[in-house]
């Protein structure tokens, strides 16, 4: 497998771009019962639409139509704040993006009647949620009724919507694993913020560590789960060149191998990674100097200085 390279992504936008991981997302954080009867496929994701048309945007903004079984429309628009500073704005832009669903849905159903313009007619539900994956706590007003001056008089002519908080530091790992999905793996890849953090999620009971490590994750959801896994150990200001490595063997090895990364320690990795690149030039310049090399050609060859080469045939075996 090639190499994974930086991604600008956040963790939390590439996950819930995921049908799959965006059902578990529903299934497990959000209180309504009509969720449990859908499925991956009736997820559209429609972000193209909308976001183009809302300055405010950003890129972990995302708008999907459910396709509910009765044929009935419900329209979810799920807003990632993953900066430190809380967002106080976020009922407001959530307001932007409810006219523009309704607006655009309007022109859908009225393409062929003037359907909207009936007595019984009744506009699609819309779920507003914030998914919130930052340390600090999330202070901002979740009631756009309450961001409005003198709300407590003109109540009845403000709209009263709320949108629902999913906040990542109101759960543990243990709480994330105890979801039992792969939802669960990986909201707590994008809980980890240190190599504290790496550890503390090592540190979770034996059984929730084995359920994790035997999950038959599919394909396209390993990829991703790479990918996420990049996205963390950029996070933690790990050399891209030890990424790589890294990767590879979860790659090869499945989810064990990644949450084996508690044992992970930067420093020791470095000092391992400098310990084969000496020997290689040690073995090197031993192999030249044998063949009759000057310590200038040998240095010249492998690009060091000629002290560096007479250091490393010094070194004892």
């Amino acid at each position: 497998m090639s190499a994974i390279h930086k991604t600008k992504d956040n963790s939390a936008k590439m996950i819930l771009g995921e049908p799959e991981l965006f059902v578990e997302f529903l299934q497990g954080f959000i209180p309504v019962d009509i969720f449990k009867n859908i499925s991956p496929s009736d997820i559209e994701d429609v972000t193209d639409r909308f976001v183009s048309l809302l300055s405010e945007q950003k890129d972990g903004d995302t708008v999907k139509r459910i396709n509910l079984k009765d044929g009935s429309p419900l329209f979810v628009i799920a807003i990632v704040e993953h900066e430190s500073k809380v967002n106080f704005r976020a009922s407001y832009k959530m307001l932007l993006y409810y006219a523009l669903i309704l607006n655009e849905y309007e022109k859908e159903i009225n393409k062929d009647t003037k359907i909207t313009h009936t007595k019984d007619f009744k506009y699609p539900p819309i779920l507003p949620i914030v998914f919130y994956d930052g340390e600090a706590e999330w202070t901002s007003e979740t009631n756009f009724l309450h961001k409005t001056e003198m709300g407590d008089i003109f109540h009845k002519y403000i709209p009263k919507f709320e949108y629902e908080l999913v906040s990542l530091r109101d759960y543990s790992f243990a709480d994330l694993a105890e979801f039992g999905n792969i939802l669960s793996l990986f909201m707590m890849i994008d809980k980890v913020r240190t190599a504290e953090g790496l550890r503390e999620l090592g540190n979770l009971p034996k059984d929730q560590m084995e359920k994790l490590s035997n999950m038959n994750i599919p394909p396209h959801l390993k990829e991703l789960l790479l990918k996420v896994t990049t996205a963390l150990l950029q996070k933690i200001n790990v050399p891209q060149e030890e990424i790589d490595v890294i990767v590879e063997k979860i790659d090869e090895r499945g989810v064990s191998e990644m949450l084996a990364l508690e044992d992970y320690d930067v420093q020791e990795t470095r000092r391992q990674a400098r310990a084969e690149v000496e020997a290689m030039l040690k073995f090197t310049a031993k192999s030249l100097l044998d063949r009759g090399n000057t310590l200038m050609d040998i240095a010249d060859i492998i690009g060091i200085s000629e002290c560096k080469v007479t250091e490393l045939l010094q070194e004892p075996a």
